[in-house]
């Protein structure tokens, strides 16, 4: 019992000992990133009592323009409480995502999961596009690499039967991603092209596994809700709808082929800012004051509709080679294919990849 209660303290411990990092102070441009998502079952599952499942994975995303647009976006000056209309244009942003994730089971249908992601993010776009006389804008670089927001997950298991799974989720995200890195022109980005949102948001999830065919064909189906605050900038990231379902299939002892299908909709950012209008290209004129009232007011180019077709494949490498080092573990690849997407005149997410590891470990036997 002594063992458990380390263990299950030590989680908890390293998800809030970072409570302290630093929170959002200021931005501007308004660009936007995503992040690849789908459901490993590994992750939403709750282990066995004692058990430990880590997973390690890759996540590459690249954003570019959808066709038909032509990616000129406001820009939200939050220092100086500012939203400013077609103010720059989007270029492109390429994430990539570095993700360990711990869940382990404190009884055979309660689990505490921990997720720390490490983000390297390049984005690319033209700014001032009405405040030049000599071109059309000037280009406007941005990189940064750190952790993310890390999420702290309570899953229980309320349909623990031998053919079905049904886990339901809390979740917390932590402020603990980067807020204040500055683009070429040492400005800082707007918050929703930072690696952190700024503020402490809410989860809400549920996960359901059915066995068509015992040890052969499963279904399974997730959705999930994120709420997250207005973070000490004036900005609040729009609420997120998950929804995804598929099968697995066995065809061989060690192999696992995965058809998903995954949906997100993302709700309108806001900011409390007053309204200004950029000058038209080549005018050289400063932003027209519209409205000087300093009021929330949606962030046009913000919120999104996703749906894409995800294939992948699970290899457990336990039942291919007999070791110790093999044993309970799997390696997986995703790739996730958009099929239908709408972000408004902004970057939309386009073919994106996932390479992860999982292995578990028994690290408390339970009592007989």
């Amino acid at each position: 019992m002594a063992g458990k209660r380390f263990i299950f303290g030590f989680i908890l411990s390293l998800a809030l000992v970072v409570l302290s990092w630093p929170n959002a102070q200021t931005a501007q441009a308004s660009c936007g990133a995503v992040s690849c998502f789908v459901v490993i079952g590994s992750q939403q599952q709750v282990p066995q009592e004692g058990v430990l499942t880590i997973n390690g994975m890759y996540n590459y995303t690249p954003m570019r323009l959808l066709s038909g647009t032509n990616g000129i976006i406001p820009a939200a000056d939050q220092a100086n409480q500012r939203l400013i209309l077609d103010h720059h244009k989007e270029v492109r942003t390429i994430t990539q995502t570095y993700t360990l994730d711990m869940n382990y089971g404190v009884t055979d249908r309660f689990a505490v999961q921990v997720t720390v992601p490490y983000l390297k993010r390049k984005h690319g776009h033209i700014d001032e596009i009405g405040e030049s006389t000599t071109e059309l804008g000037e280009n406007a670089n941005f990189f940064d690499n750190g952790i993310g927001d890390m999420r702290v997950t309570a899953k229980y298991n309320v349909l623990p039967t031998l053919r079905n799974l049904v886990v339901l989720g809390f979740g917390i995200d932590l402020p603990t991603g980067d807020t204040r890195a500055r683009d070429s022109g040492n400005r800082v980005l707007e918050s929703s092209g930072q690696l952190g949102r700024g503020h402490v948001g809410l989860i809400g999830s549920i996960y359901q596994t059915y066995e068509l065919i015992p040890h052969r064909l499963n279904q399974f189906a997730y959705g999930s809700y994120r709420h997250t605050f207005r973070n000490r900038d004036g900005y609040q990231f729009g609420d997120e709808f998950l929804f995804n379902f598929g099968v697995n299939l066995v065809t061989l002892p060690w192999l696992v082929v995965t058809n998903q299908f995954n949906y997100r909709y993302l709700v309108h950012d806001n900011v409390r800012a007053n309204l200004e209008q950029s000058g038209a290209p080549f005018s050289g004129e400063e932003p027209l004051l519209i409205d000087p009232f300093v009021t929330t007011r949606r962030v046009s180019s913000t919120g999104s509709t996703y749906f894409a077709y995800t294939p992948g494949l699970q290899i457990s490498l336990g039942d291919l080679v007999s070791s110790p080092w093999t044993d309970a573990t799997s390696i997986y690849f995703y790739t996730q294919i958009p099929i239908a997407r709408d972000a408004n005149n902004n970057l939309s997410q386009g073919t994106s990849f996932i390479f992860g590891i999982t292995k578990s470990f028994q690290l408390i036997k339970p009592a007989a």
